[in-house]
């Protein structure tokens, strides 16, 4: 079985094969790999995703995974409806 053809990321359909070669081509971040695919960007942020791609970089550089440097996150931390944005706002003007 070809190992690189296992689904690493879900929400962008990348596979481990589209992150070795982001490795390979020199992307040593799981923010640099982000950025290159949209891996981590889809519905879950990363939850399932994440932790998958720091793995990848361990094994290839030969560090502890908890020496990966993780993604920097940005509010909002969970998925929210631009309903609760809207209902959020309309709160905040009624209180003035």
């Amino acid at each position: 079985m070809n190992n690189d053809n296992i689904l690493i990321c879900r929400c962008e359909d990348l596979t481990r094969g589209d992150i070795l070669r982001c490795i390979e081509q020199g992307y040593c971040t799981i923010d640099e790999i982000k950025r290159v695919t949209r891996a981590g960007m889809g519905p879950c942020q990363g939850r399932t995703c994440r932790m998958l791609i720091a793995q990848e970089l361990s094994r290839v550089y030969n560090v502890p995974v908890e020496d990966v440097l993780m993604p920097t996150f940005r509010p909002p931390v969970k998925p929210i409806t631009l309903g609760m944005l809207a209902d959020a706002y309309e709160e905040k003007e009624a209180g003035k």
